[in-house]
């Protein structure tokens, strides 16, 4: 399962087991209650009796003056049962039944270990019905995950030819034109394409990631000099010494050009981007003084976007390898003022 289906599992499986857990505990607590009812019924059942036979070794016979007791009731307090009865041609005694706490305590003891028995029992069953239910519940979202992967899949295979083709052409027009800064551009445009590629590839894929020590600044720094060319108005500002880190490289350089790259496509005109490095708390932070964001909380969600361009994966896909990587990433942001993206990388840093 991926983890979008075992956190809908998780979710469907206890909103399932929890509401039936909490109607078949209340059920049982009022059953219970019913017979402790019962209980006190037949033992009070069994007085009556013993007052006419007096043949009853489970309940304590005394005779008592009478102080307002009412005949023919049942009293529970701390030393237990007890009910009165009269004495026939008798106006100064009347007879006392009494049922210790002790034995009564004996008693409610079996009624417990029956309730919870049968409590437990019906328990196991609505765990397996819950497991059950949240499996089915499960198929119409594995479905649609499917059939979006299939999607994503057949638009990465049909990317092959025509890139193909922009890359031969490019290659061609070098030749025949000759080193310039819009064939550069052309280059890099469609290297990007193809990073874009990777990126979903691995996305899709879920592949187990292969750790390496390198080093922080060199990953920036290449990042930088590729969006460069792109966005030759935009400065980049980088405040960060040699740090190495262990981890996934290829997985932290796409989190790393894609916060970068976010930063200088939705910057103001003639703006700068901000990389700098917090050594204390092994911080990377990647401001901007574009334009903002609105949902700061809603970026990390599938398909959300806030502007015409893109189709809003692309920061989707960085919280996921941040998940995988151990990387707590947070956003603080500002409309028609910028935002501020940091990458707790304690976990990675090489000490």
């Amino acid at each position: 399962m991926s983890r979008v289906e075992l956190e809908s599992f998780f979710k469907s499986f206890t909103l399932f087991f929890s509401s039936l857990g909490i109607l078949i505990a209340t059920l049982f607590y009022l059953n219970y209650t019913k017979e402790i009812q019962t209980l006190d019924e037949k033992l009070f059942s069994q007085m009556r009796v013993c007052s006419f036979s007096l043949s009853c070794d489970q309940f304590k016979v005394d005779f008592v003056t009478p102080r307002g007791q009412k005949l023919y009731t049942l009293y529970k307090d701390m030393n237990g049962l007890s009910s009165y009865y009269p004495i026939p041609n008798s106006q100064k005694y009347i007879m006392s039944l009494t049922f210790s706490q002790k034995s009564y305590n004996q008693e409610l003891q079996k009624l417990q270990q029956s309730a919870l028995f049968d409590f437990l029992a019906v328990l196991v069953i609505v765990i397996i019905l819950s497991v059950i239910f949240s499996i089915y519940a499960l198929y119409p979202l594995r479905n649609a995950l499917l059939l979006t992967q299939e999607f994503i899949k057949d638009i990465l295979h049909d990317f092959n030819t025509p890139l193909s083709s922009l890359r031969l052409n490019t290659s061609m027009l070098k030749k025949e034109m000759g080193e310039s800064k819009k064939m550069q551009r052309i280059e890099q445009s469609v290297e990007n394409i193809l990073n874009l590629q990777q990126h979903l590839r691995s996305y899709l894929h879920n592949h187990t990631l292969e750790n390496e020590k390198f080093d922080l600044k060199s990953i920036v720094e290449t990042q930088i000099n590729m969006l460069e060319k792109n966005y030759p108005d935009i400065k980049f500002k980088i405040f960060l010494k040699s740090k190495y880190l262990f981890t996934n490289k290829d997985a932290l350089s796409r989190i790393i050009s894609n916060l970068l790259t976010n930063a200088a496509k939705y910057n103001k005109s003639h703006g700068f981007v901000e990389i700098s490095y917090n050594s204390k708390t092994d911080t990377l932070y990647v401001i901007d003084i574009g334009k903002g964001i609105k949902n700061p909380k809603r970026i990390f969600n599938r398909f959300y976007k806030e502007q015409e361009r893109g189709i809003g994966i692309g920061l989707h896909i960085v919280k996921k390898l941040c998940d995988e990587l151990g990387i707590i990433i947070n956003v603080k942001s500002e409309l028609n003022k910028g935002s501020e993206f940091s990458l707790d990388l304690s976990k990675l840093t090489l000490k």
